[in-house]
């Protein structure tokens, strides 16, 4: 973006004490590589079928308001500049003011071949969906959401916002033709009169296709939804379908290794950690054991690439892996390898093709027990939390318009939340996102520090920091799986295992929280015990995980 962009996004703002995030326009650290050739990955435009998009990031500034919404810092309307000839704008873009200027919105161009029956047509008319003329809030000036109305066979897929009671010109906006549309769903919340979740309250959420996975041809569009009622349903914009094939803009194998090489995190390890990751390789050559359901005696041993793991099915609880069953070896298998660890890579379309999610999973021979925190008070959950096998990942999604980074999600237990790349720590001089591995239970953050999981000041602790054990997550890697590129990936036999990677425990989780209990005063055991029983039975380690392949985000979008 240039000093004219900065200048138009800035100038005008209304005099505050301090300045606002979004005041700043983000960019990564060092510029995007210039990618290895290829057909359509990074080519700028991708072809929908009928109907070219391109992809946005620079954009002048229509209307602020500088309190509500997120953090109490306002937020501010966009509009797409610098569209090339022949593109038309399908919505304007609005972000909270309390993080950096970093958004994207597509605009469209009709490339088929009908005179009459185009894939872009002008709204007929608009309907004003809300105005702040009589909202008593610090802002530029009163803004008026307006709401196109599509002609018969279009759908609408943005807004547009002016500062004036005039409706916008016809020629301002692009709506869609209907089978290139595809439904959407409200996603985060940007702005409105009170609450999030305020029934009656006039309310700005940024919106994602409700199809989303590896198949699902739905494409966002990066526009928002302005509405005065959350339980609106279908809502009133649509977003893109992509009628091409999916991979037809995704990278070819020597692009996807260099977007490796570009954006690998570095993940740093707990210095308290006892638990260290290792290769899958690793394990099965010291001594991991497949046992069989009926057979519990004659445990396998298992072939250092996992050959002979059974292959498919489903988990039926016929087979499970387990630690060496000597106790020396057990312990020392317990800690892993880290020198030995790699980072196993699934690539895959997401977003319709528009975007590359590269799934970067890391083995961990065991977890430990968990910790817990009950207000001032830190306990140790005994047995708690324990389990061999233990599966995490991040996942970095790239546009495939120009390769740029544009958010990682960290997976955290049964769970996760995507980050937005301006909200990232980076390694010093690169684009190389740090994570943070939490202690024992080896969940992602993306910044050190204590994440609770629970409410009110209890429960279980997750603990990240920063020390000398950490893994460079592209510095030794494996391509495991990449179904677009077929038979250029071969998948490694422990993939296609689908049964457990641990036995399931034992021990008595009852038992164990009453020993815990015997610390704490009434209230608060029975608050703590509501919690502990409330967590999902990966983060309590009553049984070993499911591999990668079984999790929903394998085929689905990260939740």
């Amino acid at each position: 973006m240039g000093n004219s962009h900065t200048k138009c996004c800035v100038d005008n703002i209304l005099n505050k004490k301090q300045a606002l995030p979004i005041e700043t326009i983000f960019k990564l650290p060092v510029a995007t590589p210039i990618w290895p050739s290829g057909d359509g990955f990074a080519s700028g435009i991708i072809d929908l079928g009928e109907l070219q998009v391109f992809q946005i990031s620079t954009f002048n500034k229509v209307w602020a308001t500088y309190q509500g919404g997120v953090d109490n810092q306002g937020a501010t309307i966009f509009e797409p500049t610098t569209i090339p000839q022949g593109f038309c704008m399908l919505g304007s873009y609005s972000q909270p003011n309390n993080k950096p200027l970093f958004g994207r919105v597509l605009v469209a161009k009709d490339v088929s071949s009908s005179t009459i029956n185009g894939t872009l047509n002008k709204p007929i008319d608009y309907t004003l969906v809300w105005s702040t003329e009589s909202m008593t809030i610090n802002q530029d000036s009163h803004a008026y959401f307006w709401l196109p109305i599509a002609p018969y066979g279009y759908k609408t897929v943005g807004h547009v916002v002016t500062t004036t009671q005039d409706k916008p010109s016809l020629d301002r906006i692009r709506c869609v033709r209907s089978d290139l549309t595809d439904q959407c769903e409200t996603y985060s919340w940007i702005w409105g009169q009170g609450k999030s979740n305020d029934p009656n309250g006039f309310n700005i959420y940024e919106v994602r296709p409700t199809n989303k996975g590896t198949q699902a041809p739905s494409v966002s569009v990066g526009t928002f939804v302005a509405q005065n009622s959350v339980t609106t349903n279908p809502i009133s914009i649509a977003c893109l379908k992509n009628t091409n094939s999916n991979s037809k803009s995704m990278p070819n194998l020597q692009q996807v290794e260099a977007i490796i090489k570009a954006y690998s995190p570095s993940m740093y390890l707990h210095p308290n950690e006892q638990y260290l990751p290792s290769s899958t390789n690793w394990f099965f050559s010291n001594g991991a054991l497949l046992y069989k359901k009926g057979e519990e005696s004659k445990p396998i041993p298992i072939e250092p690439n996992g050959i002979n793991l059974p292959q498919g099915g489903n988990n039926d609880g016929a087979y499970w892996l387990d630690l060496p069953a000597d106790e020396t070896n057990k312990d020392r298998v317990k800690k892993g390898d880290l020198p030995s660890s790699k980072s196993y890579i699934h690539v895959k379309p997401m977003l319709g093709g528009t975007f590359t999610d590269i799934a970067m999973w890391v083995f961990y021979p065991y977890n430990g027990p968990a910790r817990a925190k009950v207000e001032f008070i830190n306990l140790s959950l005994g047995k708690i939390g324990e389990h061999v096998g233990d599966w995490e990942h991040v996942t970095l999604r790239v546009s495939n318009f120009n390769g740029e980074l544009c958010k990682v999600y960290f997976s955290q237990h049964s769970k996760g939340a995507w980050v937005e790349a301006s909200e990232l720590e980076f390694q010093g001089g690169s684009n190389k996102p740090m994570v943070y591995s939490s202690m024992h239970g080896h969940a992602c953050y993306p910044h050190a520090g204590l994440d609770l999981q629970g409410r009110n000041g209890i429960g279980i602790r997750n603990d990240s920091a920063k020390s000398n054990m950490v893994m460079d997550m592209g510095a030794s890697f494996e391509l495991v799986c990449v179904e677009y590129l077929e038979s250029e990936v071969i998948e490694p036999p422990w993939l296609n295992y689908y049964k457990e990677w641990g036995p399931k425990i034992d021990y008595n989780i009852d038992y164990e929280l009453k020993k815990v209990e015997k610390m704490l005063p009434g209230k608060l055991k029975r608050m703590f015990e509501k919690i502990v029983n409330g967590l999902p039975s990966e983060v309590l380690g009553e049984e070993g995980p499911l591999g990668p392949k079984l999790k929903n985000n394998w085929s689905g979008d990260e939740v």
